[in-house]
């Protein structure tokens, strides 16, 4: 997923927003080990809700396919599953195909992106990654499968509801190293979110996005996510204060992180971006990027309880939005 943190710093905030809740969601107490999906029974599928079970079975899909890097065969079977699951939700999909110049040559690449028309043409993007590292033997189970999970469950739950801004859910290709995260002047990274967020500016179609949603690595069963230090701050507060409302200030912790990911291309465009992503994953962060980041260390609970925040705070996101007709972007200088 990253190259990594290079600050840590704890700060205190004050929790004093009322959430609106377009969609009726779960917001019972949890403990701080979140329990593992094949545990939960749960109804909140039918009830319209983001359900831990139905994510936690997208993760297992993706990794039943084993790894699946850019450009693998195995990848063209994510991509099919992907799209299969949009389509089931009677999202409108586009495939943004490219090849991504990498440092071992061009390799074929594929953002899959679903519409849910809203009442303003203006966008807000849900968005995650699905490529695996390009690793012997590495399944990405929470770098990359849980990401994934959240964006289609999140969209399962909209896709019913006539949002009062037109959502595109993304997933993006390519957001792993093909070499290192540092090779070709730290371009062997992000092809995907940088591709498009080209693509949306050369087209125009970027004066239309107001906001971006990053999700990536929160499916850890200890979970613990950070503030995103190259995010757009007042879209990080609404998130942090929705999930406080909703009881999960032990997840949603006031401590800052800077994390270089698929949102900084949209950031470097004027666009407001938020990166939800646990950087803590297993002891000493030793899951990440190495063959520990299997099944077993993923919760669906954890991805409901990042998707259940998201999903408060949209009402609140599309009230800033509608009240500011400037995009709020973070100034580069802070």
């Amino acid at each position: 997923m990253l190259n990594g943190v290079r600050l840590t710093l704890e700060f205190a905030t004050t929790i004093s927003l009322a959430v609106f809740l377009t969609v009726p969601l779960g917001c019972h107490a949890q403990s701080s080990k979140i329990a593992a999906d094949h545990e939960v029974t749960s109804s909140a599928a039918k009830a319209g809700q983001f359900d831990a079970a139905r994510a936690y079975d997208h993760v297992k899909a993706l990794v039943a396919l084993g790894p699946h890097p850019s450009g693998s065969e195995a990848i063209k079977k994510a991509q099919e599953y992907i799209e299969r699951e949009l389509k089931s939700f009677g999202l409108q999909l586009s495939l943004d195909s490219f090849n991504g110049e990498t440092p071992r040559g061009s390799v074929p690449m594929k953002n899959i992106i679903a519409e849910l028309p809203g009442e303003k043409r203006d966008i807000v993007l849900i968005t995650g990654h699905y490529d695996t590292k390009l690793q012997a033997g590495f399944l990405g189970a929470n770098d990359g499968g849980s990401s994934t999970a959240a964006v289609l469950e999140t969209a399962r739950v909209l896709s019913k509801t006539k949002p009062e801004y037109t959502l595109w859910f993304v997933l993006f290709d390519g957001e792993e190293a093909v070499v290192d995260w540092s090779a070709m002047d730290g371009k062997d990274n992000t092809y995907g979110s940088r591709h498009l967020a080209a693509k949306l500016k050369g087209d125009g179609t970027l004066n239309r996005v107001r906001a971006l949603v990053l999700f990536d690595m929160i499916g850890d069963k200890d979970l613990d996510i950070k503030r995103e230090g190259e995010s757009t701050p007042w879209l990080v507060d609404t998130i942090w204060k929705t999930a406080h409302e909703l009881g999960y200030q032990k997840y949603f912790l006031n401590g800052e992180q800077y994390i270089s990911d698929d949102h900084l291309p949209f950031r470097d465009a004027g666009i407001p971006v938020v990166d939800l992503i646990d950087f803590n994953y297993g002891p000493g962060h030793s899951y990440w990027h190495t063959n520990l980041d299997s099944l077993d260390k993923v919760s669906g609970e954890s991805i409901k309880v990042v998707g259940d925040a998201v999903l408060g705070a949209l009402p609140e996101i599309f009230k800033y939005l509608s009240n500011h007709s400037a995009k709020a972007a973070k100034p580069s200088s802070q």
